[in-house]
């Protein structure tokens, strides 16, 4: 399996992030990589290859313009009108509030924010840049042959929407990833995003789009984040109506519950016909995840990643979530040497 990184990634590190009424070493943390780098190379199952970038035309196929204006921008003008720190939005639009961009800086990162725990650092562009050329990278290789690819994206991807951030996520990997496929001579795309949170900014993405499948298993939004989106009943808008399949799941769903989801969302990603395969790959489903509340134990990730590999397709796992961090090298290593038992 090919595996793509960058160091890159540490250029984004907030100070901290607001969890529980507290200022607290962010979850998210630049270790995550570092305990799945080593994972990957005691496992021995490839080579790490270095990114290329992404065409400038495919960011806004996936993102709104002004959006990434935003985020390309923001930090430099935080520091110039004499802010300092890291931005931490504490100001957001709520149902009938008008959906204007405001011109103050703070107005504009509570504007394109949907949560507050997400802090933009000075490094967080180019990490987001980053992270996303790591993904598209992996779906070069597999576009060019290879079976499967793994993209340890840092930041993660699947929480950020055409036109907002929030959840860890600025820039979406696997919607990218998706988006290139399709670009390339794809008919239909599938993202499988098995995150334990929602993909709430994947299913925002594609909503209206009959070219991608987009499945979701996590915790049921009533308890968990993101909790306004992921219930089984949003299942597309318009054209896109019965691409979207939400698997929520009640706290401390086990295993078995959890491969039945599974289960259902691969028949029908084998059912309608794609020509590739997105994993939105988050281990934060461990029985030890700090921040999630499923059961499944480091040898659960290999018995799934064998389904996964067992469908054959093209595949592109995109690192998501996963706090647990002594354990998350592991968790992520065996999905993949699961499909490759697996695959072709």
């Amino acid at each position: 399996m090919k595996i793509v990184a960058s160091p890159d990634h540490r250029l984004h590190h907030p100070a901290g992030e607001l969890y529980e009424g507290d200022l607290v070493p962010p979850f998210e943390c630049p270790e995550r990589w570092d305990h799945i780098v080593a994972a990957l190379e005691g496992a021995a199952l490839g080579e790490v290859a270095t990114p290329r970038p992404l065409p400038d035309t495919l960011l806004p196929r996936v993102h709104d313009e002004r959006y990434l204006a935003f985020l390309s921008t923001a930090h430099d003008v935080w520091r110039a009108e004499g802010h300092r720190g890291d931005m931490i939005p504490t100001c957001f639009p709520a149902r009938r509030m008008a959906p204007r961009e405001p011109l103050d800086i703070e107005g504009r990162l509570g504007f394109f924010a949907f949560a507050s725990e997400t802090s933009l650092t000075r490094g967080t562009w180019a990490a987001a840049r980053s992270s996303v050329d790591v993904a598209y990278t992996a779906q070069q290789l597999v576009g060019a042959g290879d079976n499967s690819a793994f993209a340890l994206c840092r930041p993660p991807g699947h929480h950020a929407g055409r036109d907002y951030f929030g959840g860890y996520c600025f820039l979406n990997n696997a919607a990218v990833v998706a988006q290139a496929f399709l670009d390339d001579g794809a008919s239909r795309v599938a993202i499988l995003d098995v995150d334990f949170h929602h993909g709430n900014g994947t299913q925002d993405i594609f909503d209206r789009r009959d070219d991608v499948l987009f499945a979701s298993i996590h915790g049921d939004p009533r308890h968990e984040f993101p909790h306004f989106s992921g219930f089984a009943d949003e299942v597309g808008t318009g054209p896109g109506e019965g691409f979207t399949a939400n698997y929520p799941l009640a706290p401390d769903t086990s295993f078995t519950a959890w491969m039945e989801a599974l289960d259902s969302a691969t028949r029908r990603i084998d059912r309608i016909g794609v020509d590739a395969l997105v994993v939105s790959l988050g281990v934060d489903t461990f029985v030890g995840d700090p921040i999630s509340t499923f059961r499944l134990t480091t040898a659960d990730f290999t018995s799934y990643g064998h389904h996964l590999g067992a469908l054959g397709l093209p595949t592109v796992y995109c690192m998501e979530g996963g706090y647990a961090v002594d354990a998350i090298g592991t968790n992520v290593v065996n999905v993949l040497i699961g499909h490759q038992e697996a695959g072709p």
